[in-house]
């Protein structure tokens, strides 16, 4: 009995085209990681106060500098440097996440994969 069941079982079709596939999967891959590579080299600048806080960041969202004019630096209200530098970096993240869409878009078809970028 054991025998008739192998010999009734046949791979899917375009099973047998499993190495174009595995090929099709290396260049997507090679394709993200020169993607990932040329966010690395982008900078994006997030800003807040009319200028008065910059922040520069790589498309890879690595903080690379903040610039703070010294007019807005006043000992009396630090909290309000305070939120403009985090309004700056919220600026640059928003900046650097639409350009990962940007470029990541395409090679993923629109597909939202949690973690992949």
């Amino acid at each position: 009995m054991a025998g008739k069941g192998k010999k009734r079982f046949r791979p899917p079709a375009g099973v047998g085209g499993g190495n174009a596939m595995l090929r099709q999967l290396e260049q997507l891959q090679a394709q993200m990681e020169q993607a990932q590579a040329s966010l690395a080299d982008e900078v994006v600048l997030g800003s807040a106060g009319g200028g008065m806080v910059t922040v520069e960041m790589t498309g890879a969202q690595e903080l690379r500098a903040i610039r703070i004019n010294p007019e807005v630096v006043d000992p009396e209200d630090v909290e309000m440097l305070q939120d403009l530098i985090v309004l700056a970096l919220k600026d640059a993240q928003a900046k650097a996440s639409a350009l990962t869409e940007q470029k990541m878009g395409p090679l993923t078809g629109g597909l939202e994969i949690p973690g992949l970028f």
